[in-house]
């Protein structure tokens, strides 16, 4: 190796604490690469190594506005993204390049989450109604009376079951989740709960009218207040907005008998604890070894989960309230986690 100067092995010794390579420091001070090389060798200096490979096409402006994009809500997808980054930036980005990019950039991907369409009326609607009990206590909570109906499959869910599956294990019946060409029946359940815990449930047989759902009122609804030891007046009743329950009938009927209607906003199934209950109910009935035999037997089933669920699950639901409350109006009215 040719003797260095000693300026010239202080001006490569500066350049190697730039975290210089060996060949921008030959090209920075006039000598040949392998003369750095084995001076660096000869110090037992260790270079960093580069990270090889192509560099990214997608540079960091591409991925800002990639970004910008899924968050304002006018892409969802990898080829979305990848599609308007090609109109905005010269090249060829393929979706696994912008995919490996915003994994990079800390985002997931994940199953969307169904929930109600919500127009800027349902937004001002929810807000005002989180706003009117924004500084409701858990004790303002305790006096509402919370109902809904809902659907129960004999076959589960309407929804996606998860398994583990093994690498390269075909299709079972451990895989499969089992259908019917016609369903398999299921039956439709009304029912209220309070902080004293659930009150009566009923099946729903045949088509849900003003006629029926005034019937339920006059015995289920009534009889929960019996077994509450509560009355009318003492209660706030809450039922979504669906035609049956607003009703001229079903209004005459709550306003005859002294009841206090929650106004409710429409598309909030998020602030109605009674959708979790719900899902406890079928979380349970999913539990049973065998389907059940017949719309009879499932109704059985149904009658005894739902006699079986803890008052300290009804009052966690109500506790709930105040944080509902306070998570749509940071949502402006938009969605909540709930």
């Amino acid at each position: 190796m040719k003797s260095l100067s000693q300026q010239t092995q202080n001006d490569i010794l500066s350049l190697l604490e730039q975290g210089k390579s060996c060949r921008q420091i030959a090209e920075k001070i006039g000598v040949h690469h392998s003369t750095v090389s084995k001076f660096c060798s000869k110090l037992n200096f260790t270079l960093p190594k580069g990270k090889g490979g192509c560099p990214s096409k997608l540079t960091p402006t591409a991925i800002c506005h990639a970004i910008h994009i899924i968050s304002t809500g006018k892409a969802d997808t990898a080829v979305d993204v990848t599609k308007s980054l090609q109109e905005t930036f010269p090249g060829t980005i393929s979706a696994s390049t912008v995919r490996r990019g915003l994994k990079k950039s800390g985002l997931k991907a994940v199953v969307k989450t169904k929930g109600p369409v919500l127009s800027q009326c349902h937004h001002r609607e929810r807000l005002d109604y989180a706003k009117a009990h924004e500084h409701w206590t858990v004790d303002d909570w305790k006096r509402v009376v919370w109902s809904d109906e809902t659907k129960i499959n004999c076959l589960g869910s309407d929804g996606r079951k998860w398994v583990w599956k093994k690498k390269g294990e075909g299709l079972s019946d451990r895989l499969v989740q089992g259908t019917l060409k016609f369903g398999g029946g299921h039956v439709m359940l009304w029912g209220c709960f309070g902080w004293a815990g659930v009150g009566y449930a009923c099946k729903i047989d045949g088509n849900m009218d003003a006629n029926l759902y005034v019937s339920i009122l006059e015995d289920e609804l009534q009889e929960s207040l019996n077994y509450w030891g509560k009355n009318p007046q003492g209660v706030i009743f809450q039922q979504d907005n669906d035609p049956k329950h607003t009703s001229k009938k079903a209004k005459a009927w709550l306003k005859d008998h002294g009841f206090e209607v929650m106004v409710w906003p429409p598309q909030s199934p998020d602030l109605n604890p009674i959708e979790h209950l719900w899902n406890h109910l079928k979380r349970k009935l999913a539990e049973y070894e065998e389907p059940p035999r017949g719309i009879q037997e499932l109704w059985e089933r149904v009658q005894k989960e739902w006699d079986d669920i803890g008052v300290e699950e009804c009052r966690n639901l109500i506790e709930s309230m105040p944080r509902r409350v306070e998570a749509v109006i940071k949502a402006k009215g938009g969605h909540t986690k709930y």
